[in-house]
């Protein structure tokens, strides 16, 4: 592996983001264009690999989705992955506490890995010495990067002490009268997301993580230009930022967020939206009413 920056130093945050996809050159060029990723090719003889970029800066990578990940039913998806000391500690960790680790720790082009799922069966994955990304935690309003994440649980009260023990990430208080369906969470100190309980319109529980975008309603055009799809939004919380949820043209979840251009006389959505997803082969349909949390 060409490795970039050495070891990252962000135990119990997440450090690495990966697309699995069912057509790299169609995703690469998707994304490039909504969020402005660069991309380069970073294969080895065992794996074709593509860094995508901010900048010069690597934030994430794109691969194939597995020829029997597909077979098994898979569907394109995004994975985020925690930095963890003890990768093999950690995931014997995960199996104690009713989770599953679908991959066992491996060694593979990005450091070791292992893709596990929480006890509600939302999948993410752990990294121990990874080859690319920061050595330090990056701040969440950088353009081009993941500025939050954000867990569908099946049920977010019983989750959270999954997460707390496993990785040290503590309850963030926010100034939301939607305190009790939306949880903020902490890493280290840093606010990096929240976790709610999803409705039964969405098929699984999942984590969605929101890149950065200088203008949300110019992002939001080029996801329908490049054959995505806009699920929900965009919609304004109380702190002045825009989200958007959305599909890439594989389908695989992702969500937007930034500040909405000053040319954008587009009526935005409002918080209770109709919307419909596909995830993991089924197919849903239902109405969502969004709590706005203070981020």
């Amino acid at each position: 592996m060409n490795g970039e920056i050495g070891l990252v130093n962000q135990l119990g945050h997440f450090a690495w983001y990966e697309l699995l996809t069912t057509d790299v050159a169609a995703a690469g060029a998707f994304y490039g264009k909504v969020v402005g990723w660069g991309a380069r090719d970073a294969s080895t003889p065992e794996l074709a690999y593509t860094v995508l970029t901010a900048g010069e800066v690597p934030v994430g990578g794109l691969m194939d989705l597995p020829e029997e990940g597909r077979r098994l039913g898979a569907t394109p998806r995004w994975v985020g992955y925690v930095a963890v000391d003890d990768m093999d500690a950690t995931a014997t960790q995960i199996r104690r506490r009713g989770g599953a680790v679908l991959l066992p720790p491996t060694d593979s082009n990005i450091g070791r890995v292992s893709v596990v799922a929480d006890p509600q069966k939302a999948t993410f994955a752990l990294v121990s010495g990874l080859t690319y990304g920061q050595r330090q935690p990056s701040g969440l309003d950088e353009l081009g990067r993941v500025g939050w994440h954000e867990l569908l649980a099946e049920d977010r009260n019983k989750i959270f002490d999954f997460y707390g023990e496993l990785f040290g990430w503590q309850k963030a208080d926010g100034e939301t009268d939607a305190a009790d369906l939306y949880q903020l969470f902490s890493a280290a100190g840093q606010t990096i997301g929240g976790m709610l309980t999803k409705l039964p319109s969405v098929s699984q529980p999942c984590w969605l993580y929101y890149f950065n975008v200088d203008d949300i309603g110019a992002a939001a055009k080029r996801v329908n230009a490049g054959g995505g799809r806009i699920l929900q939004g965009p919609t304004e919380l109380p702190d002045g930022c825009w989200i958007a949820r959305c599909a890439d043209p594989q389908g695989a979840l992702f969500a937007l967020q930034g500040a909405r251009g000053p040319q954008d006389t587009e009526q935005p959505s409002a918080s209770e939206v109709a919307w419909s997803a596909k995830w993991g082969g089924i197919a849903s349909q239902g109405r969502m009413v969004l709590p706005k949390p203070k981020r």
